[in-house]
């Protein structure tokens, strides 16, 4: 709902909260109030009338904030025939410009579902979603799963229009086939891509922030439907072997533990820093040193017995990795640390070296203030580690659990880093979340090509924490 101040300025007001969208002039406040039933695309513009370009202004600001959806209706009898819902922040509906001869085919990330009563359209890949309002879409769709020639689609009944296969090729749900193509896997993209299986690239956007638009964190979305499950799994029946017989009169709840055994019972997650002492350079070399640094590299033959096999070049570093693969990369937010100057850098793992990254402040911020939210902090952590996945190096080997993989090496790195912190009297924390467009903004390089799979905040713990 927009909601009109005595000063002029306009306000959302969207699930109890608000947000204010800036001051307007008294007309553009008047035509702003048909957003509410919507307003045609073209009826507004930058390089309109003034009344124009403040409703240009107004609903570019709506919808970097996720308030706005766009409909597309039939031009014969204006019926919907889609509802399309940004993904992205940064969002605006384009349409490309097919001709009819070319031919298209659909992506092999896109697929249909039911949400609630509707049927929408989507894509790991597109920056929108689309509600679908004719069924007859399904049919044209279930068509394009072989390349078409668009001359050949506008002859079939319920042809939704050329504008919506536009929108759809901007999304990437729809792309064109090459004369020498046969829209397969290597038809769409780049090699990069070629390398993702459907459910790890969907599982990758979907996991994280950045490239939807659903609710994502802690929101215990299922409370009032059913209780809490239990902390502990209730004891399987039978006669159990009570294990604490065979300690010989150790009590091991109360005792200490000797070297990684007694790091493993004081490891805990620190939240709150203490940036009167921030960690310095030389403790963040030592951690980085002990948790993630390579220690040896080698390369074998995928087939020793075949001479033209390809080599493979393999690393040995703290933790493990699925199929010595080490896949993951660090890079680090510096915000508060002795010796080094605040930014944003890529960790070396062979020459262990911070290569620093130019990035804008604002993004600088976001990430840290991202970070700040998730762990429930009261300040930005003074060192927050992003680990990022470069994912060709795993699917280039593994089929069908590649993402699986790689997930599973962020637990045992996360582990690492925990250990290796608490053993140097420094406090960590494990972060929950990430936004892989932010990530992608900040390096220019494509979620899909390496992206953020894992965070983790160092820093010195207040001296009250335990």
């Amino acid at each position: 709902m927009l909601e009109a101040q005595a000063d002029g300025s306009l306000d959302a007001w969207f699930d109890g909260y608000s947000t204010g969208l800036g001051n307007f002039s008294a007309a553009a406040i008047g035509r702003a109030q048909d957003l509410s039933t919507g307003l045609r695309l073209s009826s507004f513009s930058p390089d309109g009338k003034p009344v124009e370009k403040e409703i240009d202004v107004l609903v570019r600001r709506l919808a970097r904030r996720g308030l706005v959806e766009y409909r597309l209706a039939h031009p014969a009898d204006a019926k919907e025939l889609v509802a399309i819902e940004p993904q992205l922040p940064d969002y605006w509906p384009r349409t490309l410009k097919p001709d009819n001869a070319d031919v298209i085919a659909l992506s092999r990330f896109a697929y249909l579902r039911r949400r609630g009563g509707e049927m929408v359209l989507e894509s790991p890949r597109a920056g929108a979603l689309f509600r679908i309002g004719d069924p007859k879409i399904a049919s044209i769709l279930a068509l394009l799963a072989t390349p078409q020639k668009i001359s050949r689609l506008r002859r079939q009944d319920g042809f939704p229009g050329m504008e919506f296969l536009g929108l759809l090729m901007d999304c990437r749900i729809l792309f064109k086939v090459e004369a020498e193509g046969d829209g397969f896997r290597a038809d769409e993209g780049d090699d990069n891509l070629v390398l993702w299986d459907f459910h790890d690239l969907l599982f990758h956007a979907r996991s994280t922030e950045g490239r939807q638009a659903n609710p994502i964190g802690g929101l215990y979305p299922f409370a009032g439907i059913m209780p809490p499950p239990p902390a502990v799994r209730p004891s399987w029946p039978g006669k159990q072997i009570d294990m604490d017989g065979f300690l010989d009169g150790f009590n091991a709840l109360s005792e200490p533990l000797p070297g990684i055994a007694g790091v493993l019972r004081e490891r805990h997650s620190v939240r709150d820093f203490d940036d009167t002492r921030p960690v310095t350079l030389t403790e963040l070399s030592r951690f980085l040193d002990g948790s993630a640094r390579i220690l040896s590299k080698w390369e074998s033959p995928l087939d020793p017995e075949d001479g033209d096999s390809p080599l493979i070049d393999y690393t040995t570093r703290p933790y493990p990795s699925g199929g010595s693969s080490y896949e993951l990369e660090l890079y680090l937010a510096a915000a508060n640390c002795e010796g080094l100057t605040r930014g944003f850098y890529h960790y070396d793992a062979g020459r262990h070296a911070l290569t620093p990254i130019d990035v804008r402040p604002q993004d600088f911020d976001a990430m840290l203030t991202s970070a700040e939210l998730a762990m429930d902090a009261p300040g930005a952590p003074q060192i927050l580690i992003t680990i990022a996945a470069r994912f060709g190096r795993i699917s280039w080997k593994y089929s069908g659990l590649a993402y699986s993989l790689i997930l599973k090496d962020v637990g045992v790195l996360m582990q690492t880093f925990y250990m290796v912190a608490t053993g140097m009297g420094l406090g960590g924390c494990a972060i929950g979340t990430n936004n892989i467009e932010l990530f992608a903004k900040m390096t220019h390089i494509d979620f899909h090509v390496e992206g953020p799979v894992g965070q983790f905040a160092v820093g010195r713990a207040l001296p009250d924490q335990p």
